[in-house]
């Protein structure tokens, strides 16, 4: 599993490499047994001992790191899925400590890795089986996606000529023409209703476009054929409408993809420059990005300085200045300087096409209320359709009602049963929900704001709690080395040189921050081993016959079993603090991190909406106070390990509170899936975080999450109103038509009318979201 360019670190060959995912994955959560990967089956299962075979959050982390391994190896097979390695081939090959904990067995196309146990332990595991993920390849636009884009435009042609024809017949009544125009209309308003039918019914399944196309041919059958051209239009205009909503989120994804550069300049060992596609740049190809160019993929600059415009995925209109170790994102801009940049990942695996992929998951998965209706969709047919045979034979037999003939004062049962098979038809029902939920998630995207599926939106508007995390939540994230201590003093930069030859490894934020600071002031990492990540506390490893320590101060003093007898000048508490030991040496790293302009704002108009702040961070107590003191926050909990903001937050679902977490990082997963709703900051988000999270503030705006929950209250409001609005139609309109008391005509206006009521009512939500009148006047006085 060999990549181009420059070795990976741990870190990135941990991302490409299944056995270390796994390992990492084993040391993290002890019930982890096995992981067993079969691509022929197209399956990935997990083993766990003493416990029922459910997921946990880490092993849905590791499920979807798998993922994106696979998603790689699309275009670089893994050596080890196909057999034909056993790792030791790898640019960064585990400790031997570690490999002899772990076995890996190759079965036919199958791949399992287990740790190494007594021979019964097996026979306790518990597996639990998932779907092989499936990926949207980049620059693919799929068939429906330009079907909805496009089809509604033609849905209402043929609206318009059915109604335009429908009312040339009425004013030609009683001449040979008015039923040339009937047909007509009768073709244009059935057209995709009947090609919509005849696909259902291959497969076996009648719905509401099969009942009004009966309804249609009962009434010409009869003699009432305006009633049935009536029917047919309305009904072709709200399915028009309907596909003009799915068209509104198409075609913002369509609007994304245009934005990915397609070819990028690479440069090879002796900087020669050539054309290369996209598509198949690898991690560690060498880039050459001009000013005016978009970066292709993610990458990392190796060489000179230049600001980038990120602001069509942050949403930041100020370019950020990007030297030596920064990151930059694809398809953002190269404003003015010529850079050469190292690919981090493929472009499939890119901020951009991971903000693609959540719209479109977010397109397929319905809302609670969405699959209640469908559940009942089909039955609720079948029903109709009995009900009203029933009430033919009840008014003709029963009741003496002629069959079909009509007259002046008495409808035949034929008659009022297609009536009641009308108004009794769940078609604004039926488009209620969907159509208010693509219209919310339409306006959303447009905005910045990613909502995976239906359910998302429905669940965001009740939350009363708003949990954060500190650092690139309330915080830029942006954290950077302010200075660097040691004691004794005067080996500064030997601190400086052990703290990024470990966070190089690493990486949560303020490992990043320590790493770009050593590539800045090119030092030079040194040969660790045995190196080790301890969730919530820090980072070891062994440099020669010694031992390298970094992370918090009570951890350090807690692993030497001895208190760091030092007295620090006391420092602004907006500092977030990384302490060093290696035998008599003792260092700190002091980093900072800038409170996010609009925060405060932001917490107030949070209260101003009934809901509850409360931070949960890792950092020390001294900078959580001094956090609270300057945002007026109504909770903070600090010195926080992930399992510790998972039990929080469980706790409050135990108290019947609903909260809402939002992170970015790695570490806020499990507090992200444990949460009612999770929202992930950004594309800069890590994916562990946007797999958990069900909200993507794609734009790095915190006040995001506010227009966010609006919508969301506002889409809850609209869909009730829509449920009102047609369940208590077809309630009068079935009541009157047992009673055979109305004309088929009003019947027609009726339903369909409630239908394009519903539809154009779920449209106002592409119109936007007012802020409520207390917000508005705050962000005045802001």
């Amino acid at each position: 599993m060999k990549s181009p360019g420059p070795g990976p670190t741990h870190s990135e060959s941990s991302e490409r490499c299944l056995v270390r995912l796994v390992a990492d994955a084993m040391k993290e959560e002890p019930a982890l047994s096995a992981v067993k990967i079969d691509r022929r089956q197209r399956s990935i299962s997990v083993a766990t001992l003493g416990k029922p075979a459910s997921a946990t959050g880490r092993e849905d982390q590791l499920t979807a790191q798998i993922r994106h391994l696979e998603e790689t190896a699309a275009n670089e097979p893994c050596e080890l899925l196909d057999g034909k390695t056993d790792c030791s081939t790898c640019p960064v090959p585990m400790a031997a400590a570690e490999r002899e904990k772990i076995t890996i067995q190759h079965d036919g196309h199958s791949t399992t890795i287990a740790r190494i146990t007594c021979p019964t332990a097996p026979r306790l595991w518990r597996w639990r089986d998932s779907p092989w993920p499936k990926f949207v390849p980049r620059e693919v636009v799929l068939p429906e996606d330009a079907e909805h884009e496009h089809e509604w435009k033609l849905q209402l042609a043929a609206a318009v000529l059915c109604g335009a024809s429908g009312l040339a017949a009425f004013l030609l009544a009683g001449r040979p023409l008015a039923i040339l125009a009937y047909l007509l209309a009768y073709v244009a308003g059935a057209w995709f209703t009947a090609h919509e039918v005849w696909e259902r019914l291959q497969k076996g399944a009648l719905d509401v476009h099969f009942l009004m196309l009966a309804v249609a041919v009962g009434s010409a059958s009869i003699g009432a054929w305006g009633e049935g051209a009536t029917l047919l239009f309305l009904f072709s205009l709200s399915g028009a409408l309907e596909h003009y909503a799915m068209g509104r989120t198409h075609r913002e994804i369509r609007s994304l993809f245009r934005t990915a550069p397609k070819v990028a300049t690479r440069l090879d060992d002796q900087g020669n420059q050539f054309a290369c596609p996209v598509d198949q740049l690898r991690p560690g190809m060498r880039l050459l990005v001009k000013p005016g160019e978009q970066f292709p993929v993610d990458a990392e600059v190796a060489k000179g300085s230049t600001a980038a415009d990120e602001s069509n995925l942050t949403g930041e209109s100020t370019p950020a200045e990007k030297g030596i170790g920064d990151s930059v994102l694809a398809g953002t801009l190269n404003l003015w300087g010529v850079v050469e940049v190292l690919a981090l990942r493929p472009a499939s695996q890119s901020a951009l096409q991971k903000i693609i992929h959540l719209i479109r998951e977010a397109q397929h998965l319905k809302a609670p209320s969405q699959r209640l209706t469908d559940r009942f969709g089909t039955g609720y047919t079948y029903a109709i359709l009995g009900l009203t045979l029933s009430m033919f034979f009840v008014w003709w037999l029963g009741a003496g009602v002629p069959a079909f003939l009509s007259n002046e004062q008495n409808r035949s049962a034929f008659y009022r049963a297609m009536t009641l098979l009308v108004v009794a038809s769940p078609c604004a029902l039926v488009l209620s929900i969907p159509s208010a939920i693509l219209a919310a998630i339409a306006w959303a995207a447009r905005r910045g704001i990613l909502f995976r599926g239906g359910a998302a939106v429905e669940k965001l508007a009740e939350v009363t709690i708003v949990a954060m995390d500190k650092t690139g939540t309330l915080t830029t994230g942006e954290l950077r080395v302010e200075r660097v201590e040691s004691f004794p003093p005067g080996r500064e930069a030997e601190v400086a040189q052990l703290a990024y030859s470990l966070e190089r490894l690493s990486t949560h934020p303020l490992a990043r921050a320590i790493t770009r600071f050593g590539k800045q002031q090119r030092l030079k990492p040194l040969d660790l081993q045995n190196f080790e990540s301890v969730t919530g506390s820090g980072l070891r490893a062994k440099l020669g016959a010694g031992e390298v320590f970094l992370g918090r101060r009570q951890w350090l003093e807690q692993i030497r079993r001895e208190s760091i007898p030092i007295e620090q000048a006391p420092t602004d508490l907006a500092f977030s603090e990384v302490w060093l030991a290696k035998d008599s040496l003792v260092g700190c790293v002091l980093l900072r991190d800038d409170i996010r302009p609009r925060a405060a704002g932001l917490l107030e108009d949070i209260r101003r909406l009934g809901l509850t702040s409360v931070v949960l961070t890792g950092d020390r107590r001294g900078a959580a106070d001094y956090l609270k003191e300057r945002l007026a926050l109504d909770e903070i909990r600090a010195e926080l390990k992930p399992e510790q903001k998972v039990e929080i937050i469980a706790a409050f679902i135990r108290e019947r509170r609903k909260v809402a977490m939002v992170g970015d990082g790695v570490n806020d997963a499990p507090s992200l899936a444990a949460a009612h709703v999770g929202v992930a900051m950004g594309a800069r988000g890590s994916d562990a975080a946007l797999e958990q999270a069900e909200v993507v503030l794609m734009h790095d705006r915190l006040e995001n999450f506010l227009a966010a929950f609006q919508l969301s209250q506002r889409a809850r409001r609209i869909i009730r109103q829509n449920l009102v609005v047609s369940l208590g139609t077809v309630a009068v309109l079935v009541a009157f038509a047992l009673f055979g008391s109305i004309p088929l005509t009003v019947g027609v206006v009726g339903h369909e009318g409630s239908t394009v009521v519903v539809v154009l009512n779920s449209l106002r939500l592409l119109l936007g979201v007012k802020p409520p009148k207390e917000l508005r006047q705050a962000s005045a006085r802001h």
